[in-house]
């Protein structure tokens, strides 16, 4: 029987005395560190204070800023100037042609103005540590977002327009709308819609069995749809920060039918959602309970090796699962496959900005009560690093406008949170992304340090462009790690919509498309942009291009394997099981 090891972070634990005051600090800064925020900033003011020469530079750069802006307002009235500056590509706050109007155009400029000022003061001040510069660089952004005139109706056209043309009954939709939500938070409800996705109803509706479970998982095994099957059957491990029905949506939007449907045996891990009692869950029990306890199954189920695919967090317990069989002469995994997965930790983007001694022990505190972090706690998080979609867009349109904004399956399945176990939420923050103990070969599995460079099976590697959860470039960095020939393709989209990307959806409208290219072992370019300069351009959905790969490394088509369902109460237990319809 495997034994625990000793809790590595038992010296991070909080001290019961502190534990009231840190409690009410945590519930009332939403689990962001104060102590973090406030040492960023100090480190900036103080630095910036004894810099004279900096005072200078801004200065100027505020007297020009203010006299471009002085004369675009006197004489853009009449088309007889450009801008002073154009927002940023991702920025659609003033696209809406009321901006374009003269007074509108002035006070947009007035604020994009600013906001060019602020971010030239809060970066390049000498002695400031880069992740202080970040962090009160990333602070001051969101104050910025929050004093934008698209936000208030008395200095947003498009809210003034609609306000005449109702007659207020927009404001007065809007004030519904906020109550609705406001009453949702308060009560722990849920949002108005997500009642329509329940899985197993209308989303997770490719049929399966559940074939194995433990006190951490269930594994579906789907159903076949082919006569004949590809002989190796593919696991998938999802993140267990979220369900795993993103890969299993509607069915015009699932990974998972589309899978079978092209005569793959697919296997999914569907993770328990945790409660107090699972607090002492750790990194190693998730590994061991979760990837390696399925791969067993699966070979169980279908002797022989197995393809294996990770998403996000799950792609990244592969990727040490993997390292930990090839070093122990395992062979199991026939290839490897990492959707939009880290291995490397050291640019984590900036959901890296919530990662220090700090801010982890904040949130050692905040999970002490009850033993885990909330899933909602965790959203709050990510929320932040994309503000202006998530928060502000919401204000103006639901609020301001007093639309609603229809429920979809993916807004809900977002919506349908998971708690993280305290231990295995610390070790996760501390191993992986403070101290980067995978990518550096510190990583400890059963007492012994993993190396990535020991996976030398084929790799496929999926990374989308606009991902704040798993930057590409960061992505990228597994091609450098491994030992293993990677086949690596870029996705257009965010962390979920360029993953959950069907051919027949807006990929066959040419509206989404991605980047491939397969290197050899170690012979992918140093550089992420010299890549994405040099792969080649498609238009459509990466999924057919994995699906041709996964293809390419089987052995041939067999037929189906049996399906042994687990039973409960006498009957077979379908798929989606019972651990994704926890709350």
């Amino acid at each position: 029987m495997r034994t625990r090891p000793a809790h590595p972070d038992a010296a991070h634990r909080p001290a019961a005395l502190d534990l009231p005051l840190k409690l009410a600090l945590a519930r009332l800064a939403h689990g962001v560190s104060p102590a973090a925020v406030s040492l960023a900033l100090a480190d900036w003011w103080i630095h910036l204070l004894v810099s004279p020469s900096r005072h200078a530079e801004l200065a100027s750069s505020a007297m020009r800023k203010s006299l471009q802006w002085s004369h675009y307002a006197q004489h853009g009235w009449h088309g007889e100037c450009p801008r002073c500056v154009e927002p940023l590509p991702q920025d659609r706050r003033f696209a809406p042609p009321e901006w374009q109007a003269p007074g509108p155009s002035a006070l947009a400029q007035a604020f994009l103005l600013q906001q060019q000022w602020w971010d030239e003061a809060m970066t390049g001040v000498r002695g400031v540590s880069q992740h202080h510069e970040e962090v009160a660089a990333f602070v001051v952004r969101q104050w910025l977002d929050m004093a934008s005139p698209s936000n208030f109706v008395a200095t947003n056209p498009q809210v003034l327009r609609e306000t005449a043309a109702t007659g207020g009954l927009n404001l007065a939709n809007g004030l519904a709308n906020w109550w609705r939500d406001a009453v949702a938070v308060l009560t722990d409800g849920t949002a108005r819609g997500v009642e329509d996705f329940v899985p197993g109803k209308q989303v997770a509706l490719t049929p399966g069995k559940v074939v194995f479970r433990n006190r951490l998982i269930e594994l579906i095994q789907y159903l076949p749809q082919t006569p004949k099957v590809h002989a190796e059957p593919l696991l998938i491990v999802p993140s267990w920060i979220m369900k795993y029905y993103i890969l299993d949506l509607t069915p015009e939007d699932s990974l998972v039918r589309y899978l079978v449907g092209q005569g793959h045996t697919v296997f999914m891990v569907s993770w328990r959602n945790p409660g107090t009692e699972d607090r002492a869950l750790g990194m190693d029990d998730y590994l061991h309970l979760g990837v390696l306890d399925a791969i067993a199954a699966v070979r169980s189920a279908c002797p022989g090796p197995l393809h294996a695919a990770g998403y996000c967090l799950g792609g990244t317990l592969l990727s040490i699962a993997a390292a930990a069989l090839r070093r122990s002469g395992d062979s199991s995994l026939k290839s490897v496959t990492l959707l939009a997965a880290e291995t490397d930790f050291e640019q984590p983007g900036e959901l890296g900005l919530f990662i220090d001694e700090s801010q982890i022990s904040f949130l050692e505190d905040l999970m002490a009560e009850h033993g885990y972090l909330d899933g909602r706690q965790m959203a709050g998080a990510f929320q932040l690093i994309n503000s202006k979609d998530l928060v502000w867009s919401k204000l103006v349109h639901e609020y301001l406008m007093g639309a609603q904004t229809p429920m979809t399956a993916l807004r809900a399945w977002n919506a349908d949170a998971t708690r993280l176990p305290a231990r295995m939420h610390s070790e996760y923050l501390r191993r992986l992304y403070l101290h980067n103990d995978l990518a550096e070969g510190r990583y400890p599995v059963d007492g012994e340090p993993v190396t990535l460079a020991d996976i030398d099976l084929p790799m496929f590697v999926v990374a989308t462009e606009r991902d704040h959860v798993s930057p590409w470039k960061s992505v990228y960095e597994v091609q450098r790690l491994v030992r293993a020939p990677i086949a690596f393709a870029l996705s257009t989209g965010g962390h979920n919509v360029g993953i959950v990307n069907p051919p027949d959806g807006a990929a066959a409208h040419g509206q989404t498309g991605y980047r491939f290219a397969v290197h050899a072992a170690g012979k992918a370019p140093a550089d992420p942009q010299a890549w994405f300069d040099a792969a080649d351009v498609h238009a459509g959905s990466w999924w057919p291009c994995w699906e041709q790969w996964l293809a390419g490394q089987s052995s041939g088509r067999v037929a189906p394997p049996p399906v042994r369902a687990l039973r409960s109460q006498g009957h077979e237990l379908d798929a989606p099981g019972t651990y994704v319809l926890q709350d």
